[in-house]
């Protein structure tokens, strides 16, 4: 008895922008993926088409949504592609959803890249690319980290507003909620109603009250990567009374939301 052919999916895109420009047709794509999948030993289960589709958003290619979905689902044995860049351009996304494949059990071929995954030469080319990509989030990370640090040294907020302020031009102003922050730190301090009634009288979870009652924010600070620095923004509470609420909240053995 024969033994089945393992089944291969085949994946075509183009943008009417690049056919226009290029002349790549879904047809010729097709041809010679089919081609290379029956040269292969493959069966072609099913050719996925996204025509006139770009390759920034996933989202916005229904093929590909269902090609990933029967993936998933291990209707098939490999993915074929033309090119890399019918998948996607940003290389991270890339990489996170061939090894969401790996993951399957699918294999992954670019016929114009010479890329695989189904032999040991076409594995360790994709594990060098994994390696330029990780290497990719790592910089941007570290640049954006920098970036955030340069901003609390500056004393710009490097996150969003917190209760009491409102973001005008980048910068913290006082809201009309500011005066419900003093408020809430005056009757902690002046009275013996538990946190969760307090929390509860304002509309907030217990963890979202303490944050407020610890955020050195109201002092006038930006606090970012465990450094304090002096913002630009005014002060809601006063240095005395943010201390007093701190020696509270130690009293009690509450502790902080760090």
């Amino acid at each position: 008895m024969e033994k089945a052919k393992p089944l291969a999916a085949i994946y075509v895109r183009v943008s009417t922008e690049e056919q226009a420009r290029q002349g790549i047709s879904l047809a010729a794509q097709q041809e010679a993926l089919e081609n290379y999948a029956k040269a292969l030993g493959y069966e072609i289960f099913k050719v996925y088409k996204d025509e006139g589709k770009s390759a920034k958003d996933i989202k916005g290619r229904p093929a590909m949504v269902q090609l990933l979905k029967d993936a998933q689902e291990k209707k098939f044995q490999a993915i074929f592609i033309y090119k890399l860049d019918r998948f996607s351009r940003s290389l991270i996304d890339l990489i996170q959803t061939i090894e969401k494949l790996k993951e399957w059990g699918i294999d992954f071929v670019s016929l114009q890249d010479k890329i695989e995954t189904t032999s040991a030469s076409g594995k360790l080319m994709f594990h060098i690319i994994s390696a330029f990509a990780e290497f990719e989030r790592n910089v941007t990370s570290e640049r954006t980290k920098f970036s955030m640090s340069k901003q609390a040294r500056d004393g710009r907020v490097v996150s969003r507003a917190p209760f009491g302020y409102k973001l005008e031009n980048k910068q913290l102003v006082p809201s009309e909620d500011s005066l419900k922050v003093q408020e809430i730190f005056q009757e902690f301090l002046n009275t013996d109603i538990s946190l969760t009634k307090l929390a509860k009288k304002y509309g907030f979870s217990v963890n979202g009250l303490k944050k407020i009652l610890t955020n050195q924010t109201y002092l006038g600070k930006i606090k970012f990567d465990k450094q304090i620095h002096q913002g630009n923004h005014p002060p809601l509470i006063s240095p005395v009374i943010f201390n007093k609420v701190q020696d509270k909240l130690e009293r009690l053995g509450i502790k902080k939301i760090k």
